[in-house]
């Protein structure tokens, strides 16, 4: 159902309602009088004849009218059976504070499970529970009982009722900007974050979506639904418990190393979203985005009164990826043209005392510079707004005729201007101003650099927005019949694990450079199948009951004639029954020697949030110690494969480090591109790993792959 009746509801029972001003069921009905909520008012509870002027109902059924939405405020126990009440009377919204629910445990996950059921049932869509409740602000529909919440186009979806009334009072004490909508998302039992995404993607009052997340229920559909959103309305995010790991998964690298903050934050990157580190810079880069246009060309000019704060801010902008490029000459020499000769004008801009007399100079420059067709955008930092109270009162009205004329210069330029002022805890008019025309003004420079990087983020993710880039799979659209057989033989043997030839088989079908293999399950049949290649030999142990290889002794490298290979044959199968005495030995599987290159790894995990994910960093034994990895959700582009490899750390060392000849980077990336597309084609495939890959001048070779396939 539409969130249109639950979102916009124009009649609202108070299922609790209390004459007590502590509780929740009073504070809400003097909260939507206060508010001037022009909807009806149904206050339920059996034991009073009316709270507030409000005739009182025994039950919601008692209710003559129709009714959109029920606040309830009743202990987690007495949840059920008033939404069974709830669906019989026709409501289809619900707001449910308790809490006592999945966040307690097993109990209380069966109550929960128990709301959803009896909510699917009735066709009522429930907000929460663990809720702090849900705003309309353009219709003063205020189910939390915050008072006095600016209005304005942002919409806020919180996990943390403490952080949405941090953001509120924030934007209330020191912003022109408010919300049109705020909604407590609770424990997300019923209705999810992508659906709030729908919903405010096609709401006319809002502009930009603020979100503070610590966990989804289905992060697959959330992505999908935000790649929509944000190419229409730009989504600002911080997620907190960035410091989980998340679930490790027994048997595999990839499972060890992907923590679930590293592959949030490239899903939602990737999604356009903008991921905030920090939580006070969640509502400036909101109201920056929400106000300002982004940065086309990646590229801003600084414009300061002083040479330290210029410094710092080109800086912070050069660590946030954004260009502070030299003027063009052209614009260069209109500088020149106004300001004291001691100035700077190459960018940053320093206007070396120019504005001292005369602030209103830092329109004229902000003009010119504008202008410039290689500039984005314009940062200005230092004294602006100040000039009044440090020097002369007379000078009040020059800053605040600058002011006007870069509000308009911003809609006419359609390019951003935001103002680091030292002196914004003054609140002098001329900030008011600029604040009136949508520029976004801060006493922190860094915060002010935050929201600059923020509109020129947003403006490379527009810039590079490709319809057919999604985070869909078309799934078993490449599956091999082949493939299909190797799987259905290994669950047919009882295994949930493909044997290493079977996994290179597999990979082998979809043009994956694997090694040749053969095997051996007896000696003299290793001793033939060595004479096949040409090079040296490796033996290794093929057995689903010894995944780790070499801590069984199971692997013997660099044997060059047929007596080393009848001796580690033997070797290997003696440290194979020692290292597991019940182990299934399907024999030793013969593979050629790999020339030597660099070592990667390529894995693929399936994330509880996001689905499929792949990994991609340096290999061999030293992959869990250096770590040096990036995650994407998979499927997976070859832009987007090759945009992975060159963050890594190691990517110098593929380019040709130390007068070396570069790694065949081409191939490599094809080779991530033909992973993603194994996952696509079999559902079935929990996790891969294969390591080591050996990156060569020309070409790659896949030694090791190991394949995990789902329980069920």
């Amino acid at each position: 159902m539409s969130l249109e009746e639950v979102l916009n509801a124009k009649s609202v029972a108070i299922v609790g309602a209390s004459k007590s001003e502590t509780k929740r069921g009073f504070q809400a009905i003097r909260t939507l009088l206060d508010e001037k909520f022009e909807g009806l008012i149904y206050p339920v509870n059996p034991k009073e004849a009316s709270i507030l002027g409000f005739k009182c109902y025994k039950q919601v059924s008692d209710i003559e009218d129709h009714v959109d939405i029920a606040l309830i405020t009743t202990p987690a126990k007495t949840i059920p059976a008033i939404l069974e009440e709830c669906g019989k009377k026709g409501i289809h919204g619900a707001v449910v504070i308790a809490g006592g629910f999945g966040e307690t445990g097993k109990e209380g996950k069966a109550l929960q499970d128990t709301v959803v059921e009896v909510g699917q049932k009735y066709n009522i869509r429930v907000i929460g529970p663990n809720t702090s409740g849900m705003m309309n602000l353009k219709d003063n529909l205020n189910l939390v009982g915050l008072r006095d919440a600016p209005k304005g186009n942002i919409a806020l979806l919180s996990q943390s009722g403490n952080m949405a009334l941090t953001l509120i009072t924030e934007a209330k004490l020191q912003s022109l900007k408010g919300f049109s909508y705020y909604v407590g998302i609770g424990n997300e039992a019923d209705i999810r974050f992508h659906e709030y995404l729908e919903f405010f993607r096609n709401d006319d009052d809002t502009k930009a979506i603020l979100m503070y997340v610590e966990g989804m229920k289905d992060g697959r559909k959330f992505l999908q639904q935000a790649y929509k959103t944000t190419v229409d309305k730009p989504i600002i995010l911080l997620k907190g418990g960035r410091s989980s790991t998340g679930k490790k998964s027994a048997g595999s690298h990839t499972g060890a190393l992907a923590g679930m903050s590293r592959v949030a934050k490239t899903a939602f990157n990737r999604a356009g979203i903008i991921v905030i580190e920090n939580s006070d810079e969640l509502f400036p880069v909101a109201e920056t985005l929400s106000s300002l246009p982004p940065i086309k060309n990646n590229s801003i000019a600084i414009l300061a009164d002083g040479g330290g704060h210029a410094t710092i801010a080109a800086d912070i902008l050069t660590d946030l990826g954004v260009n502070v490029p030299e003027l063009s000459e052209k614009t260069q020499a209109k500088l020149k043209d106004i300001l004291p000769g001691a100035a700077a004008v190459t960018n940053p801009v320093d206007v070396a005392g120019g504005t001292d007399a005369d602030p209103a100079l830092f329109a004229d420059c902000a003009d010119i510079i504008l202008k410039d067709n290689n500039i984005g955008g314009l940062l200005i930092v230092g004294l602006f707004g100040g000039y009044g109270i440090r020097f002369a009162e007379s000078l009040a009205m020059k800053e605040e005729d600058a002011a006007h004329r870069m509000g308009k210069m911003v809609k006419k330029r359609h390019k951003p201007i935001i103002v680091h002022s030292l002196y914004n805890s003054e609140k002098p008019h001329s900030l008011h101003l600029l604040r009136y025309y949508g520029i976004s003004v801060y006493g922190s420079l860094d915060i002010a650099c935050c929201c600059m990087g923020a509109l020129a983020e947003y403006g490379r993710f527009l810039k590079s927005y490709h319809p057919k880039a999604k985070f869909d799979f078309d799934w078993r659209s490449k599956a091999k019949p082949e493939g299909d057989e190797i799987i259905r033989s290994a669950r047919e043997d009882g295994r949930n694990a493909l044997l290493e030839y079977e996994a290179k088989k597999l990979l082998h079908l979809h043009g994956l450079p694997v090694t040749k293999d053969y095997l051996a399950k007896t000696v003299d049949e290793a001793a033939e199948f060595a004479k096949k290649i040409s090079g040296d030999a490796v033996l290794k142990i093929s057995s689903p009951d010894i995944l780790h290889k070499s801590d069984a002794g199971g692997v013997r490298t660099r044997l060059s004639n047929e007596s080393d290979v009848r001796d580690a044959f033997e070797l290997i199968m003696r440290n194979a029954e020692k290292f597991n005495p019940e182990a299934d030995i399907r024999g030793v599987i013969v593979s050629p020697m790999v020339r030597k290159g660099l070592e990667v790894i390529i894995g693929t995990k399936t994330d509880d949030q996001f689905g499929p994910v792949i990994m991609y960093g340096l290999g061999g034994i030293f992959v869990e110690v250096m770590k040096d990895v990036a995650f994407r959700v998979l499927p997976i582009s070859p832009v987007y494969a090759k945009k992975m490899i060159e963050e890594t750390k190691s990517f110098s060392i593929l380019n040709g480090a130390r007068g070396n000849p570069p790694y065949d980077r081409k191939a490599l990336t094809r080779v991530v591109g033909l992973c993603s597309e194994v996952i696509e084609s079999y559902p079935e495939i929990s996790e891969m790993d294969l390591n080591p890959i050996i990156v060569h001048e020309r070409g790659v070779s896949i030694v090791d792959a190991r394949i995990i396939l789902r329980e069920s």
